[in-house]
């Protein structure tokens, strides 16, 4: 529940959400005192201390014994690694004010909302995008995106969009013609993209477009034969069900349609 608390916040950030960014607490606060506590009798730590400088450095150490299922239910997950995050100013609803509105290209890779990859604006709702993109992480243990780098590891925002395409249908035709609208935007600090080429916007960065003038795709030989629902595989019927609802109300095309973190906290998915 932290990341959707944290979406929520009169003053948020837009976070850089993926499994490397979220770490457990321990089951039992006493296993680190008791751990320091042993470092200093039974089982002290190896480590080096450098002559000159005099700091000491210890050798990492992961063995923190054996994990106490009857505590389980008090580890909770934590957001870390904030060099990325983006502050954004909301107003009394939780909404973006406009003048704060990201543009610039965000989000790891599997994670990137489609508002990103279009060049448009992006606010709270892409972390939104990434909660429904890691919860195939979390509950499947595979990731929901499978075509999004090339042969060489670069990142294709052609073949993601095409599995987008695949398994949410295509995008509103609003949201390609705002696509179209921003391309006339500029930046006013110009970023290279993976390949080393200057960019004034997203379109650019990503090398777009993407759609032709009637907002069809321009690229659906790429498009792959996936449903979405055939992607769950570790969940029964009922859950399956109640897992596809609260995806849908993340992963949607336009950021306006998905829900906010307060209204998701509510579905029956999170409170069953």
């Amino acid at each position: 529940m932290t990341p959707l608390s944290l979406c929520i916040a009169d003053i948020s950030f837009l976070l850089d959400l993926k499994l490397d960014n979220i770490l457990m607490t321990f089951e039992n606060e006493d296993i680190l005192p008791n751990f320091n506590k042993d470092q200093t009798t039974s089982r002290p730590m190896q480590c080096k201390t450098n002559p000159t400088s005099g700091r000491t450095v210890y050798r990492c150490h992961n063995d923190f014994g054996s994990l106490d299922w009857r505590e389980l239910r008090k580890m909770l997950p934590k957001i870390v690694d904030f060099g990325l995050a983006t502050r954004l100013e909301s107003d009394s609803q939780g909404r973006v004010r406009n003048e704060t509105a990201g543009f610039h290209p965000i989000q790891p890779d599997q994670y990137r909302a489609p508002e990103v990859i279009l060049g448009c604006p992006w606010s709270f709702s892409a972390d939104i995008w990434n909660i429904g993109v890691l919860a195939w992480n979390i509950i499947e243990n595979t990731e929901l995106f499978h075509h999004v780098h090339d042969s060489q590891g670069h990142y294709n925002p052609k073949t993601h969009l095409a599995e987008m395409i695949a398994l949410l249908g295509p995008p509103p035709k609003e949201l390609v013609a705002k696509s179209d609208a921003m391309a006339e935007f500029r930046w006013s600090n110009p970023i290279k993209n993976d390949t080393g080429r200057l960019c004034r916007n997203g379109r650019e960065y990503f090398n777009g477009p993407f759609f032709n003038e009637n907002g069809e795709f321009l690229h659906n030989g790429l498009i792959p034969s996936r449903k979405l629902e055939d992607s769950i595989l570790h969940l029964e019927q009922k859950e399956r069900q109640a897992f596809l609802s609260f995806v849908a109300l993340t992963l949607a095309w336009h950021p306006g349609d998905r829900q906010t973190a307060a209204e998701l906290m509510e579905h029956p998915f999170l409170n069953g």
